[in-house]
């Protein structure tokens, strides 16, 4: 497809931006002057792009391109995140993809070279760039590898975001399966940069990763609302012997919860125990993957319940804890009737089990409690040994921290 998109083609995406795309397809023969299937494609690829990257998708003068590449890139907050750690004279996004990430590194660093091999790819991304009045970025349609080599100059951050889908566009996260191979790459990476900030896929486990690039700096594993999303790693030619890890968490809200570690204090810390308290404390996903399950305890002074619960209980609210806060009402065993007493007559709570035998699923089909209402139920075991249910509700902060 041609662009800019003729008036008419525009006409045609706005009308239809909030309709469905299969019934839209089945339509096409109402616009004989349309490239509709085209225009589908593009409908789609901005109603997946609409929470992830809310401003492109509502400006009109952007090409989109298919929806997999929307898919692929990083939200607006995550791209703001990663270009939060850069700065300097040059930056190379040595995988451009949809662009997302090198619109925001653009805000941070004086020039950004974007590579992509998708020569498709790279033309839309060029032409959205000009609309997007963001002229400090050179777009190169390349070869990583081959741009690097071919590139004279130095950098002072490289950024790579390696394909994780293999030919069979089966999802992969290891270095090995990944586009590019970094690991082949670390020489000529760590030669043409001060510093290179890797992304990876938050399933790769970070102990192997740290022993295989072998140039760790820092790192960071970042959440959105609790959901892990990504790893990033910042390599150069020194790595500290004890990297330090960044848990980060982008709430709703627009804040953020941050908590730092590294292995000596994760080692050092010891947990004290004890039964359930006033206040339940439940790690987000970032801490959890970033492996603080004893620091976090001991930094916010919180009694753990169980070795293997990553839970955490006390009297006296810490209203920053990075993470969900709750307020115990109850403990029960893992009984239906006992439970279904606390949740009014349609018997409804949110269910989490840990260090519990049964999945949220067997645990409902069990006690016959459905998805919904205000009541949080923890299944878990305590200090004892002993299979219990915590039944909480969500602590009022502001109320509890007067």
């Amino acid at each position: 497809m041609d662009f800019p998109l003729p008036e008419a083609a525009r006409r045609y995406v706005a009308a239809h931006l909030h309709d469905d795309p299969a019934h839209l397809a089945l339509q096409a023969r109402r616009h004989p002057g349309l490239p509709v299937p085209e225009l589908v494609r593009q409908i789609q690829a901005r109603q997946k792009a609409r929470t992830k990257l809310p401003e492109w998708a509502d400006n009109p003068d952007l090409i989109f391109p298919p929806a997999l590449s929307v898919e692929q890139a990083s939200s607006t907050r995550t791209a703001e995140f990663k270009a939060s750690l850069v700065s300097g004279q040059r930056l190379a996004d040595l995988t451009g993809g949809f662009g997302a990430d090198t619109a925001a590194f653009a805000q941070r660093v004086a020039r950004v070279d974007y590579v992509e091999r998708d020569a498709r790819l790279s033309a839309v991304v060029k032409y959205n760039l000009e609309q997007l009045g963001i002229a400090n970025v050179t777009v190169h349609h390349a070869d990583a590898l081959a741009f690097l080599k071919a590139e004279p100059g130095h950098f002072d951050w490289l950024y790579l975001d390696p394909a994780r889908r293999d030919t069979a566009a089966r999802k992969t996260f290891r270095f090995q399966d990944c586009e590019p191979d970094v690991i082949k790459m670390l020489p000529l990476l760590l030669h043409k940069a001060d510093k290179v900030l890797l992304k990876t896929s938050p399933m790769l486990d970070i102990e192997q990763a740290i022993l295989e690039l072998g140039h760790v700096r820092r790192l960071w594993v970042l959440a959105v609302d609790n959901e892990c999303k990504e790893v990033l790693y910042e390599l150069g030619q020194e790595a500290a012997v004890d990297p330090e890890r960044y848990a980060i968490n982008l709430r709703r809200d627009g804040s953020q919860h941050e908590f730092r570690l590294n292995r000596a204090r994760e080692a050092r810390a010891t947990p004290r125990y004890a039964e359930p308290q006033q206040f339940l404390y439940e790690p987000n996903a970032a801490v959890l993957k970033a492996g603080a399950f004893r620091s976090i305890g001991t930094a916010f002074e919180l009694l753990k319940l169980h070795q293997h619960s990553h839970l955490y209980t006390s009297d006296t609210l810490r209203p920053d804890f990075p993470g969900r806060i709750f307020r115990v009402l109850a403990v029960e065993k893992a009984d239906g009737a006992a439970l279904k007493a606390h949740l009014g007559p349609e018997a409804r709570a949110h269910v989490t089990t840990r260090n519990f035998p049964d999945s949220v699923a067997d645990f409902r089909r069990r006690t016959g409690i459905r998805e919904g209402g205000h009541v949080y139920l923890f299944a878990t075991t305590d200090l004892r040994g002993r299979l219990m249910v915590l039944v909480c509700e969500k602590a009022d902060l502001s109320a509890d921290e007067s």
